[in-house]
């Protein structure tokens, strides 16, 4: 795409990579191709390895990108920790300023490379320049206090980002590591305030699949279990999602589609150990009547 077209919409894709573990080679070729067939103009990676010699995310990619990457990754402590994993964007429209708040918030946080990646894209008229947030707070199932600390923290920087600027669009990616009733998602969904703040942003999947599940961390993608062993007991999760900013009277881009990625094997191969989000974003209202 060229970078100075005029775009009234926007793919936007997350992935957690599961790093390089497993059968890398094979998993590679499963996620070079399916983001090849999805082609998305904004793309937010959790897990991915950034080395000194090695950028996972145009391993996959191609060189076809504007990337912006977490500073404090992962170091490597052995088992199931690969140096220099951590949160990635990438943008096919240059990326401007990025901001990285610090989520470590208790002592609980410190061996976990959780973060906020906020770039501001410069997207193409009518669209324009946006927001394009990747949150991945702790993973922990008993850490949903963190998550709540570490999600007014992200919220907040975003709110003081965008102040001031009217029409500007944010689109906030990742991993959350909860579930839709979780207070942490809850909070971006509009349905309670954590902090003294609150916010609404619209749940890409719920409002195209209303009444579905969508799991994204499920132990019938075998990857779940095949390494990750205290997980043979998931019963499945909805955890990755796709949102947009609302203003007082809706989301700010239509959310025309969204669909899960790399939720079947290729060949007997699966992309990673989540399935992923992808979303098409439009500036264009439905049929000319309000967005949804």
């Amino acid at each position: 795409m060229d970078e100075t077209t005029a775009t009234t919409e926007v793919r936007v894709a997350t992935l957690n990579l599961w790093g390089r573990r497993g059968v890398w080679e094979e998993r590679r070729r499963v996620l070079v191709e399916g983001f090849r067939k999805n082609s998305p103009d904004l793309v937010a990676f959790q897990e991915a390895v950034v080395t000194e010699g090695y950028d996972q995310v145009t391993d996959i990619l191609g060189p076809g990108y504007h990337l912006a990457h977490q500073t404090q990754r992962e170091a490597d402590r052995g088992g199931d920790i690969e140096d220099g994993q951590g949160i990635s964007i990438a943008s096919r429209w240059p990326i401007g300023k990025v901001w990285e708040p610090d989520l470590n918030v208790t002592p609980r946080t410190e061996d976990f490379a959780c973060g906020a990646l906020i770039a501001e894209v410069l997207a193409p008229e009518p669209i324009g320049p946006l927001l394009f947030v990747n949150h991945l707070p702790n993973w922990q199932l008993t850490f949903e206090h963190e998550r709540e600390l570490q999600t007014v923290i992200a919220g907040r920087t975003i709110e003081e980002i965008a102040e001031g600027r009217e029409g500007l669009h944010v689109v906030l990616a990742g991993d959350l590591d909860a579930t839709p009733d979780a207070a942490s998602v809850r909070f971006w969904r509009g349905r309670q305030s954590l902090g003294g703040m609150s916010v609404c942003y619209r749940d890409a999947w719920g409002s195209t699949h209303p009444g579905e599940e969508g799991y994204t961390f499920t132990a019938e993608n075998p990857l779940v279990t095949a390494e990750n062993w205290d997980w043979e007991l998931e019963l499945g999760r909805r955890i990755d999602y796709m949102m947009v900013r609302c203003s007082d009277h809706g989301p700010t881009l239509d959310v025309r589609a969204c669909e899960r990625i790399f939720d079947e094997p290729v060949k007997g191969v699966w992309g990673s150990d989540h399935f992923g989000v992808v979303a098409d974003l439009s500036a264009q209202t439905s049929g000319g009547g309000p967005v949804r």
